[in-house]
């Protein structure tokens, strides 16, 4: 009986052995490049359930005191713990925002589709102007189709609060109209678009002037991964039930959706990172829908040189899209070492767009006239 238990513990400890393999596998899958290996690019959209997994593994070796076997997982946990501080940040003190610092908001708005009119107010328009963020960056910026809100009545409401604004027209393919708007506290001295070929996605860079210094900012909006209502019913059926046979199609069909959007977004991440090289020598932020979770190629690529707000300050997992049981921190806030970020959070609590908004306080490290060059 007792040689039984022991190749049982041996059978367990070889299949911990594989999924410690996996798990880091997945965990530094942002180095393969998506657009020759478009599927393994994907695997870090499956991280939270490796952790879960190795987790459980290191629960169950402590549990049954086989103190040795435990070192696997936990030597795979410490192994992959960059990619995990990444992905799930914690920070015992969530300290105030010192006196000085301002606060940015970043929103993917869905083109105002959610919006409601109650008592004559627009419900987006209403959320922003209250929430009194010095600079707004909205993705899906569109009005022009909204029978009921015009440009005039976003301008009315938020201008009392934002006395500047730039929209930038990112792409019109398929007569989309997509557009990234700034709104803000601050003079804005310039924007510009920044397209993406044959995508109905973009980017835009805006330069602002921020207590004395020039401020550039990066807003995103990469490439979606464009599944249909289809694809997401067939999605929330595997939830349901994995076992049916027409999920594997199912499967196979999201995999290779998924894979081609990464294939497209992979070139515009090294775009913008490019951008982000050439102003790296001032105050810098990226911010936007990246439509991809911190472990992916987009967020690596981008995130060279740079501090992710939310892994610096903000906790848990943050996740920012909120529809279709798709759960993922998918928008990000990335500053370069000029400022420091506290308080970075999702505000879950305001579901009017498929996203979440973002935002975090941020201040100056040292002013510019202060630096050498």
């Amino acid at each position: 009986m007792k040689r039984l238990g022991r190749m049982v513990l041996m059978v367990i400890l070889t299949v911990n052995l594989l999924f410690t393999g996996l798990y880091l596998w997945v965990a530094y899958s942002p180095y393969i490049e998506p657009t020759d290996h478009p599927v393994l690019a994907c695997l870090g959209l499956t991280f939270p359930i490796f952790l879960f997994i190795e987790v459980a593994f290191l629960l169950f070796w402590l549990l049954i005191q086989q103190y040795r076997a435990a070192l696997i997982a936990l030597v795979g946990i410490l192994l992959g713990y960059g990619p995990l501080h990444t992905y799930l940040p914690l920070h015992l003190s969530n300290d105030e925002a010192p006196e000085g610092s301002f606060r940015l908001l970043s929103y993917n708005i869905m083109g105002f589709d959610g919006c409601k009119q109650v008592d004559g107010h627009n419900t987006i328009l209403d959320y922003l102007a209250q929430i009194d963020a010095d600079i707004l960056c909205l993705q899906e910026y569109v009005v022009w189709n909204r029978p009921l809100l015009t440009q005039n009545d976003v301008d009315r409401a938020l201008t009392p609060r934002y006395p500047h604004h730039h929209i930038c027209l990112v792409s019109d393919r398929e007569g989309y109209g997509n557009k990234i708007a700034v709104y803000s506290k601050f003079p804005i001295l310039s924007g510009r678009s920044i397209t993406f070929k044959g995508s109905t996605n973009g980017a835009a860079l805006f330069e602002l002037e921020v207590q004395g210094d020039t401020l550039t900012l990066i807003g995103c909006h990469l490439e979606s991964n464009k599944l249909t209502a289809e694809d997401k019913a067939i999605y929330k059926e595997m939830l349901k039930d994995p076992e049916k046979e027409k999920v594997k199609s199912g499967m196979r069909l999201l995999v290779n959706k998924l894979a081609d959007a990464n294939a497209l977004r992979a070139p515009q991440a090294d775009t913008i990172a490019a951008k982000v090289a050439a102003h790296r020598h001032r105050p810098l932020i990226v911010c936007g829908d990246f439509n991809d979770s911190p472990i992916s190629y987009v967020h690596r690529v981008i995130s060279q040189g740079l501090d992710d707000a939310f892994v610096e300050s903000g906790n848990g997992f943050g996740i920012t899209y909120n529809r279709n049981h798709f759960y993922f921190r998918i928008d990000h806030i990335l500053t370069s070492s000029h400022l420091q970020s506290y308080r970075c959070s999702v505000d879950n609590h305001f579901k009017v767009s498929d996203h979440y908004p973002i935002s975090c306080w941020l201040k100056f490290k040292q002013p510019r006239n202060k630096e050498k060059e």
